[in-house]
């Protein structure tokens, strides 16, 4: 609960900075925003300006370091506008003055004193309530010295703070790597960075450094520089959410899958579906799916390895039709491309899907092309933890499907995610007769007594088929599972015995 002295909060035009921030900035106050040229700072102070248009709050732009023409390609390029806002320009791209309205004053020849005095006096005379000054490196040059530099920030912030505007000054870290000494006079500071991928797009975070008198939520942050200006996505934080559920196992709709899972599957959990490639992982994630919408659940599928016509047409002739379920707005699915999508940005979509859609199943297929979005493996588990606790605690199924390297013989996962896991069902393609044929076995589940046995898979015309229990397995464990038992196969011809 906030004091009724606590000053009020102004909005960055970001929702997920505001977000971050637990409201936005506080008003009247000095920030500061740096961070590499490329970041997106002079967007962000776009963003943050323009917001102020709709409350009648005058917005100035004052720029040391771009010319007005290239601040308004910028601001052209996001389909904006500079109405309510004025544009100041200290400097011209001939160096020469051309009237008073655009004055011009080169770094190399002009005092530092003589800067800060028209910028009090522009801001005098327009009375802004929110202004951006692009950017301190250029100040630093002026300045000379350190000592210098220090004092006419210092004033220039207690200046600011009599006229009650919130200010952004911008640093690009080109002339000085980390100022301390200007992060201890800034109200806040807000960091920007971005880091090269070997392949896809360019990964940018945000950083809140410091925040006086803010409770925001810390650590790095993913965001996207595209038309329309920044969109940040805050941090998953799975212990801010939780929701009453019913935790009562529903059906799969496939009799011999329930059997094996001890009931069906649970709310609130998350199961692992492993095994080589082709064996009926995503299949069988369908099947389930389809039994979801049929109860008339709401679910959403992420796609990252096959098209979704591919999908939907496979899906068909196995006699399981999405379609009418897309139409209805039951089924949402989501392409996905890892290398255009950081993990903020995946956790903000299945967030979504989750509170605006009611998402009562959620497929991720697969979670090989997700791990290559990730920057690291430590990071991946993080990330994945802190997802999969979210969606159990918001009582979603999750279905994470992870294909494993090898058809046969010894098979193996890129990344080992069994104990993040409530429910482990493993495929492993088996011998028989002469005929190469698929098995299931449930091999963990925190939530039920599940069969301990490995039973026959088959995809049929009817979709998914799981038979009996196979006895007299052998290999199962060494990866060369061999079966010799007399349990009759799915789908197999009755023996006919010729006379002699």
């Amino acid at each position: 609960m906030f004091s009724d002295d606590a000053p009020p909060r102004t909005s960055t035009g970001i929702a997920g900075l505001d977000a971050i921030l637990g409201g936005g900035l506080t008003e009247g106050r000095l920030y500061l925003v740096e961070g590499s040229p490329g970041t997106g700072k002079t967007t962000l102070a776009l963003q943050f300006l323009r917001a102020g248009v709709p409350r009648g709050e005058l917005g100035l732009y004052i720029t040391l370091s771009e010319t007005a023409h290239e601040l308004r390609t910028v601001v052209a390029s996001h389909g904006w506008t500079l109405d309510g806002i004025e544009l100041y320009e200290l400097v011209s791209e001939l160096g020469l003055a051309a009237d008073e309205k655009q004055s011009v004053l080169l770094p190399s020849e002009i005092e530092l004193g003589e800067t800060i005095k028209r910028v009090v006096e522009i801001v005098e005379r327009l009375n802004p309530a929110r202004v951006v000054f692009d950017s301190l490196s250029e100040m630093r040059l002026l300045a000379g010295e350190p000592l210098r530099y220090r004092r006419q920030i210092l004033a220039l912030k207690h200046f600011f703070s009599n006229r009650k505007s919130t200010v952004l000054l911008l640093d690009d870290k080109t002339t000085h790597e980390g100022d301390a000494q200007l992060h201890s006079i800034a109200h806040g500071v807000i960091s920007l960075s971005q880091s090269e991928q070997e392949f896809g797009i360019e990964r940018r975070r945000v950083r809140i450094v410091k925040m006086r008198g803010i409770k925001y939520q810390g650590g790095s942050h993913d965001f996207v520089l595209d038309t329309g200006g920044l969109r940040v996505y805050p941090r998953l934080v799975a212990a801010q959410h939780h929701t009453e559920f019913q935790a009562a196992a529903v059906s799969t709709d496939t009799p011999g899958l329930d059997a094996l899972l001890g009931g069906g599957l649970f709310p609130g959990t998350n199961t692992l579906i492993t095994g080589p490639s082709g064996i009926g992982k995503t299949t069988t994630a369908v099947s389930c799916m389809l039994a979801a919408l049929r109860r008339g659940e709401h679910a959403t599928y992420f796609l990252f390895d096959e098209g979704i016509a591919t999908l939907l047409s496979r899906s068909a002739s196995l006699g399981m039709d999405l379609q009418p379920y897309i139409e209805s707005g039951l089924l949402s699915l989501v392409q996905i491309d890892p290398a255009e999508m950081s993990p903020g940005e995946f956790a903000a979509r299945t967030v979504d899907a989750v509170q605006r859609n009611k998402t009562g199943m959620l497929v991720i297929d697969s979670l090989n092309a997700y791990i290559q979005a990730m920057p690291g493996q430590a990071f991946l588990m993080l990330h994945v933890h802190e997802l999969l606790t979210y969606l159990n605690q918001q009582g979603v199924i999750t279905l994470l499907l992870l294909g494993q390297h090898g058809l046969v013989g010894e098979v193996r996962s890129d990344v080992d995610l069994s104990y993040l896991s409530d429910v482990i069902l493993t495929y492993r393609f088996f011998e028989t007769a002469g005929e190469v044929r698929s098995a299931l076995a449930c091999l963990k589940s925190r939530v039920a007594p599940h069969e301990r046995t490995i039973r026959e898979f088959r995809l049929g015309p009817r979709g998914v088929e799981v038979g009996e229990t196979l006895a007299d397995f052998e290999g199962i464990m060494a990866g060369l599972p061999n079966y010799r038992g007399k349990t009759p196969m799915l789908g197999a011809r009755p023996r006919v015995d010729r006379a002699p």
